[in-house]
C-alpha cells in the first residue's frame, strides 16, 4: 500500500512554517537543558533550522516510495547517513556543550517535530496506516543517528595527556581558594586569565589545535579580577572522609569522572586561563575553582556551594563559605546552587557546630544509650520535624500506624525531657538533628 498524499502535503506545510517550527525547537531546548539556554537563540537558530531541513527532506523522500513497511527506508543503510559536515558540527558543539544535552536536543527536537508533523495529518484527515509507517522509521532514523553522534563524538574527542600546566594550573586555584598562595610567585602578577563571556554563553575551550602551551604564563591570574569562587559534588556521592588534603598530581578515577562531569555542566560559566582551559581543580574529593558568573537554570544534575565575587585576596573567605554551603545543601538534601545566605539556618548550623554538639548532648544524647531503640525514636522525631509536625504525613513516611508514632514521640519527649510542643525545645532539636546529618552521627 502507497503513502497517501497527505504525507508530502503535511511535510510541505512544515517545510512553509519552517521559521515558526525553528522557533518552537529553540525554545523548547533553551527551556529544558541550561547548557542551551546559555546560548543565544540567535546562534542556536540556525543550526536548527539546517537540521530540520535535513530531516524533513528525508521524510519527503520517503512518502515519495513505495514503504510497504519500516523496513524499507532501511535499504543499504543510507536512509540513516547524515552528512559529514554535520558530524563535524555536532563534534565540535561537545567542546563547549555536553554530549548528553546534545543528545537529549536532539530527541526534543524529533519530539516536538513528530508532534507538529501530527497536527498537519490530523488537519488533513491522515490515517494511523499513513502515520504507523513514517513514525516507525523516524524513530528508528533518530536512534541510528543518535548513536552515530555518540560515535564520531568518541572519535572526535580522544582524551589528552595531562601536562604539567595543567598541574600548575590545578595547584595555582588550589592556592587561591585555600589562602595559600605567595603573592611573590610570578604566576598570580600576571594578567593572562580570560576575561570570561559576561554574557553568560559558552566560551571555547581550547586552542586551535586542542593543546595548551606548556608555559608558566598560561596559569598567571589576575588579582584584581572579581571571580566567584565554587565548590560542587555530584547528587548521591558520600560525603568525603576528612582526611589531609592530597597534592595536585593525586586524583583517583572517580575524582576524574566527577571533574569531567562538572567542567560539563558548569563550563558556560567557568572562568578561563590564556589557553582558554577552566580554573578547576579538586579539593577533597569535591570538584572547586573559579566562575565569571552565577549558574542559570535549576543545575539539577550538581549540588553547588558559592562564595561572592572576589579578587584573588578575597577568595580564600569566600570559598569558606562555599564550602559551609555545599556542606548545608548536601545535608540538607537539596540540589542546585546555592550562597550560604541563602540557606540560612542550615548554614548556620555548619558554621557553628561547637553549638551543634552542645545541643546534640542536650536533646539526642539520652537515647544513645537506649541503642536501636533510642536510633527508632530518633528517627521518629525527624520524621516529625520534616512532615511539618503532621503526626499522619510523617507515619506514612515511617510505613507504621500514626498510634505507633504518636506512641514514640510521647517516648521520645519522656526520655530526652523535651516537648514537641515548645518552639524553643523543637528548634533545638531541629538543630541537633541538623547537625547530626551534616557533620555525622560522631564529630
Amino acid at each position: 500500500m502507497e503513502t497517501s498524499t497527505t504525507v508530502p502535503e503535511a511535510v510541505a506545510a512544515l517545510h512553509a512554517g519552517i521559521g515558526l517550527l525553528t522557533d518552537e525547537v529553540v525554545h523548547g531546548l533553551r527551556a529544558q537543558l541550561p547548557s542551551y539556554a546559555a546560548v543565544s537563540a540567535d546562534e542556536l537558530r540556525p543550526r536548527v533550522a539546517a537540521s530540520l531541513r535535513n530531516g524533513l527532506a528525508l521524510v519527503q523522500r520517503w512518502s515519495a516510495e513505495d514503504h510497504r513497511s519500516p523496513q524499507g527506508a532501511r535499504r543499504g543503510g543510507r536512509m540513516y547517513d547524515i552528512p559529514a559536515t554535520h558530524l563535524d558540527e555536532v563534534t565540535a558543539l561537545t567542546r563547549s556543550l555536553p554530549v548528553e544535552d546534545i543528545i537529549t536536543a536532539y530527541r526534543i527536537g524529533t519530539d516536538i517535530v513528530w508532534r507538529r508533523f501530527g497536527e498537519e495529518m490530523a488537519v488533513r484527515h491522515g490515517t494511523a496506516e499513513d502515520l504507523l509507517p513514517i513514525a516507525e522509521t523516524l524513530r528508528a532514523w533518530a536512534d541510528a543517528n543518535t548513536l552515530h553522534i555518540v560515535r564520531s563524538c568518541r572519535a572526535g574527542l580522544q582524551p589528552r595527556a595531562v601536562t604539567a600546566t595543567d598541574h600548575r594550573r590545578a595547584a595555582l586555584v588550589r592556592a587561591l581558594l585555600l589562602g595559600e598562595a605567595r603573592w611573590d610567585d610570578p604566576s598570580l602578577s600576571g594578567v593572562a586569565v580570560d576575561t570570561g563571556q559576561p554574557d553568560g554563553r559558552p566560551a571555547d575551550d581550547g586552542r586551535a589545535d586542542g593543546h595548551a602551551d606548556d608555559g608558566a604564563t598560561d596559569c598567571a591570574y589576575d588579582q584584581n579580577a572579581l571571580r566567584l569562587p565554587f565548590r560542587a559534588r555530584l547528587p548521591g556521592v558520600p560525603r568525603p572522609d576528612p582526611a589531609p588534603r592530597v597534592p595536585a598530581q593525586s586524583h583517583s578515577d572517580s575524582d576524574d569522572r566527577a571533574l569531567a562531569r562538572t567542567i560539563d555542566l558548569l563550563r558556560p560559566w567557568l572562568a578561563l586561563d590564556a589557553a582558554g582551559k577552566p580554573l578547576v581543580t579538586t579539593v577533597d574529593g569535591d570538584v572547586a575553582g573559579l566562575l565569571v558568573g552565577r549558574p542559570g537554570g535549576l543545575c539539577h544534575g550538581l549540588v553547588v556551594g558559592l562564595g561572592a565575587p572576589a579578587p584573588a585576596s578575597g577568595l580564600a573567605k569566600e570559598f569558606t563559605r562555599a564550602t559551609q554551603a555545599l556542606r548545608a545543601a548536601v545535608g540538607s538534601g537539596l540540589v542546585g546552587a546555592f550562597t550560604r545566605d541563602e540557606l540560612g539556618l542550615r548554614a548556620t548550623v555548619v558554621a557553628m557546630p561547637d553549638v551543634g554538639e552542645q545541643l546534640v548532648r542536650l536533646r539526642l544524647a539520652p537515647l544513645a544509650e537506649r541503642g536501636e531503640d533510642g536510633a527508632q525514636l530518633e528517627e521518629a522525631a525527624a520524621a516529625y520535624l520534616r512532615q511539618g509536625l503532621r503526626l499522619e504525613a510523617a507515619a506514612r513516611t515511617l510505613y507504621v500506624h500514626p498510634n505507633t508514632l504518636r506512641n514514640r514521640l510521647r517516648r521520645f519527649e519522656e526520655i530526652t525531657g523535651s516537648s514537641l510542643r515548645d518552639p524553643a525545645d523543637l528548634a533545638e532539636i531541629w538543630w541537633a538533628l541538623t547537625h547530626r546529618l551534616i557533620h555525622g552521627p560522631a564529630s
